[in-house]
């Protein structure tokens, strides 16, 4: 993202009413997951410690934002049956909810007919779109981030959101397949 634009910890710290996130990718390569991803491929156990140094700054982060009256909801869209990656993810999604997010996951056939945003993304109070570009691979592009303001845009992703958040289930309910 450009210097003057606000990073994720600040839109996150500034959210006042709320703010979702959509996944849309069946694997991610993240460099700063890796370690621990690699770690539960090879164990079958996944950090879901929220005092642990991987979670401890995300449970934090939404735990101030939440305590402050900020809901916070996570979507994800997965192919089923699902990768590897996704079995890590839902593996570590009780940390999610334990920070105080509500998640709910929505099997991809469940989704043909949704008009979706080309990129995952954040969005903030109704009010900016965070999106977030991956390389094929999943790794982080270049730029990683981009925020958009613009009303339609953000009506767009919100209406997005809202539709898949309405036929997804939640992550209690959801047994992997």
């Amino acid at each position: 993202m450009p210097q003057n634009e606000p990073s994720f910890k600040d839109l996150m710290e500034g959210a006042q009413h709320s703010a979702v996130h959509l996944e849309m990718r069946d694997v991610y390569g993240v460099g700063d997951e890796a370690d621990d991803f690699n770690h539960w491929k090879a164990t079958g156990l996944r950090d879901a410690d929220p005092g642990s140094a991987y979670w401890a700054p995300w449970v934090d982060l939404i735990s101030r934002a939440t305590a402050r009256g900020v809901t916070v909801r996570r979507a994800r869209i997965v192919s089923e049956p699902v990768t590897d990656y996704i079995r890590y993810e839902h593996a570590g999604a009780s940390v999610n909810v334990h920070a105080g997010e509500l998640v709910r996951w929505l099997p991809r056939r469940r989704a043909v007919d949704l008009m979706l945003p080309g990129c995952d993304l954040w969005i903030f109070d109704g009010e900016s779109v965070l999106f977030n570009h991956f390389s094929g691979v999943g790794d982080w592009a270049e730029p990683p981030m981009e925020l958009r303001t613009e009303p339609g845009v953000v009506k767009q992703c919100s209406d997005a959101f809202e539709t898949v958040w309405d036929r997804a289930i939640p992550h209690d309910d959801y047994a992997i397949h």
